[in-house]
């Protein structure tokens, strides 16, 4: 402890040089907890996912719709338990920075195919019998100050016209990483209301009573649709739900590029910082060995200063990162689990640190090395 005080007079010496680089590592770690935090918006949603379920939709493409008539069919395979039919609705709300999820469908058999969601059995009842009803998480409730009772209006696009929701019933979570920003609506209401819905899903949400029946219910699902006019794909909804995502970009190469790069560029930076700051001060160690201090002393301080670096440019950079995910998902899309937990900044800092002993090695080692001599004779 007694040598932090040289360590904190070191780095302070050429004040512009340590702004800089502490800047460096503050850039780098925001980057890094930002990709972070969409990582985890993208595939933290996957892990509450029930193994027991599959997504059936039409096998040209998710936009284009399925037969209502396939339900009564699906249902009647042995293994199945509920069969839901589902529609992205893909409304407005008041503006369209204010992107959430939307979701029409039937309440039958819903809360017993996704136990995930906390929902209050009075709300859901409210729910089922209000055509105009909708149930939101508990993360939109909060972030618009909505409450049970009230009147929302939404803009349809894909369906458009000037839409009109009560909210029956606000839903939690069972389990910490389950999407609280979506909204659920009736599938009846839209069919009533857009003509050409009548008789067409947009995909069916199917639970089966084990997950032994999983991989069969895929053969025979999709080998009884086949050659039909609207053949389908069956998948596991973990599956589907990484497909879905990948088609927002590879988050997981992204994330592994730009950390390689982070590290990379810190390595010079920092580098390059301890190389100059050893060769600065050459006669600076001479005089600590001639003093009797050892080399084991002089590697701790060039370490130390690397060490320092690294730290309080990652703790900028992670808790500017942490500011900015708590004020909420930018665009809507992944709810409460665009964030940054513990163990991610952890990781982080642990991260800077082990690139600042790799950035501060070979300049600690060069100062070790240093012979008083040859080191005086510079002076």
């Amino acid at each position: 402890m007694k040598y932090l005080r040289l360590i904190y007079a070191n780095i302070l010496r050429k004040k512009m040089r340590f702004f800089l680089t502490i800047g460096s590592f503050g850039v780098a770690l925001f980057l890094f907890g930002i990709l972070v935090a969409i990582h985890n918006g993208f595939y933290e949603g996957i892990n509450a996912v029930e193994d027991n379920r599959l997504i059936v939709r039409n096998k040209t493409s998710l936009l284009v719709f399925l037969p209502y008539s396939y339900k009564a069919k699906i249902e009647a395979m042995e293994g199945v338990e509920y069969v839901i039919p589902s529609v992205w609705f893909a409304g407005v709300y008041k503006d369209r920075k204010n992107f959430f999820s939307q979701f029409a469908i039937e309440t039958a058999g819903w809360a017993e195919t996704y136990p995930e969601y906390a929902i209050d059995k009075d709300q859901w009842s409210t729910f089922a019998m209000d055509r105009q009803g909708c149930m939101v998480g508990k993360a939109l409730a909060d972030k618009f100050g909505w409450k049970v009772g009230d009147r929302i209006p939404i803009e349809g696009t894909i369906f458009p016209g000037a839409w009109e929701f009560n909210i029956s019933g606000i839903f939690e979570g069972n389990k910490k990483n389950v999407d609280l920003n979506q909204m659920w609506i009736r599938y009846e209401y839209l069919a009533e209301s857009i003509p050409f819905m009548k008789g067409q899903v947009g995909w069916y949400a199917v639970k089966a009573n084990h997950t032994d029946y999983v991989n069969s219910l895929i053969s025979r699902i999709d080998g009884e649709f086949s050659n039909s006019p609207a053949e389908t794909k069956t998948e596991p909804e973990k599956i589907w739900m990484i497909g879905f995502a990948k088609q927002m970009g590879n988050i997981n190469l992204i994330l592994i590029s730009v950390g390689g790069v982070v590290i990379f560029t810190l390595l010079l930076v920092t580098g390059s910082t301890m190389a100059m700051s050893v060769r600065e001060r050459t006669s600076e160690w001479a005089t600590l060995k001639t003093l009797g201090y050892g080399d084991g002393l002089v590697l701790g301080l060039v370490l130390g200063e690397s060490f320092f670096y690294a730290f309080i440019g990652g703790a900028v950079g992670l808790g500017l990162a942490w500011l900015f995910v708590s004020n909420g998902d930018p665009t809507g899309m992944m709810g409460g689990l665009f964030a940054l937990s513990a163990g991610n900044i952890l990781a982080g800092l642990g991260l800077t640190l082990i690139t600042g002993f790799f950035a501060g090695v070979v300049p600690a080692v060069s100062a070790m090395k240093l012979r008083i001599v040859d080191a005086l004779r510079r002076v």
